[in-house]
């Protein structure tokens, strides 16, 4: 096996290009909050730089791709390669065969480290910093860890069973979109001013987007793990997918309010960029138009279904782009694939394989189900511990003050 340095320096390249969506997100959530928030809802994004950097080392990247044991070889990786050992510099033919395996490594550690930020926008403005450290470190290693395996280690169960995941969309964004609305729910509303409102910033989120979109092109196109023909697909169907869900979402504002708002565009890119993660190197330019045409009508009902029929605070609407938007781009990568233009994925609904639909069904309910049950879990243990909410008062004044002793802005009062 020889390394190919194009195909290594697009994937660094890539992983860098990733690494930048985390402050994106930050940024994207940040503008959606008060002022007195913004510290500590950017904050929520950085952390897990830190925090997820260092645990995907140690143990995180092991748990993720590293063979598994006996019986339990499908669910999870062994430790064999903790603290990066037998990780070298030649490639690994499982996972990619022109590049080191450090390389392929450094890229996936960006997957881990963003996802659970995902999580955040469901809780901010009322969740403690303490709580949310300890939670990212347990959701890294107890929920995110083992569904990376299940779908992209070499004999994990989903990915023998073979469903198709190119970017991320069960990885990323159901385990991370689900466990937001459990999340939610655990913590229940926010109790001070309304709930919903503008944000203090929305230049700010317009920022966040843009990196967002940016990045994505990392994200997805990077996936092809190489400078290929696969990676100019994923590249042009992630970017037709953003833009006909921004097309989409300010289309059902202009029709249900009259108007375009700058949030709503945002949404509808990140809409899109969900749905078609999943799906970014096996399907056509025109699947994806129709992936993300179809992701952004489902987010935008579901947003409106949580806050007005259920009352659910999902603060920055998490679960209802993340979560739908990732279980719409699951199911239809199983209407949409061919293998006409990915050899090494399959034929789906359209192209005359319906197996293929059912098996992204069951990759839908088991990641689903399993970050349901395991957030759950760990929320009411955190909560026993530290106390997830943080008190009244300190929620009426703001988090920034009362967990980081800074201010965002220097006349804020």
């Amino acid at each position: 096996m020889k390394i190919d340095s194009g195909d290594t320096a697009f994937v660094l390249i890539s992983a860098a290009l990733v690494l930048l969506m985390t402050p994106g997100l930050g940024f994207f959530y940040g503008g959606m909050v008060r002022g007195k928030n913004v510290v500590n809802t950017l904050m929520l994004s950085f952390v897990t730089l830190a925090v997820v950097g260092v645990e995907w080392v140690l143990f995180g990247y092991s748990e993720a791709f590293a063979p598994g044991l006996g019986s339990f070889a499908g669910l999870v990786g062994s430790l064999r390669w903790w603290g990066l050992e037998g990780v070298g510099l030649a490639p690994n033919p499982a996972y990619a065969a022109t590049i080191p395996h450090m390389a392929f490594a450094a890229f996936q550690a960006m997957f881990a480290i963003i996802t659970p930020a995902l999580i955040s926008g469901a809780i901010v403005e009322r969740i403690s910093f303490k709580s949310y450290f300890w939670f990212i470190v347990l959701w890294s290693a107890l929920i995110y860890a083992p569904i990376a395996h299940w779908v992209w280690g070499s004999d994990g169960w989903l990915h023998n069973l073979g469903a198709l995941d190119f970017a991320g969309g069960t990885v990323v964004h159901i385990s991370a979109g689900v466990s937001a609305l459990v999340a939610a729910l655990v913590l229940g509303p926010r109790k001070h001013e309304a709930a919903h409102g503008q944000g203090h910033s929305v230049p700010f989120v317009l920022l966040g987007a843009a990196l967002l979109w940016f990045g994505w092109f990392g994200f997805n196109a990077g996936s092809a793990l190489g400078a290929n023909e696969v990676a100019a697909l994923a590249f042009m169907t992630t970017n037709a997918a953003a833009a006909v869900g921004a097309l989409a979402w300010m289309l059902l504002d202009w029709s249900r309010h009259g108007k375009v708002t700058a949030i709503g565009a945002a949404s509808g890119a990140v809409a899109g960029l969900v749905a078609i993660t999943p799906a970014a190197g096996y399907v056509s330019p025109l699947g994806s138009l129709a992936i993300g045409a179809l992701a952004a009508c489902g987010c935008y009902g579901a947003t409106r279904v949580l806050r007005h029929r259920f009352k659910i605070d999902d603060s920055l609407d998490a679960f209802s782009v993340h979560g739908v938007g990732g279980m719409i781009g699951a199911i239809a990568t199983g209407i949409f694939a061919t293998k006409a233009l990915n050899s090494g994925g399959a034929n789906g609904l359209l192209y005359g394989n319906p197996h293929q639909l059912l098996i992204q069904v069951v990759a839908v309910l088991a990641t689903g189900v399993f970050a349901a049950v395991g957030s759950f879990i760990i929320l009411k243990v955190l909560d026993a511990v530290f106390r997830l909410r943080v008190a009244d008062h300190v929620e009426a004044d703001g988090l920034d003050l009362h967990h980081h002793g800074e201010i965002a802005y220097a006349n804020q009062p």
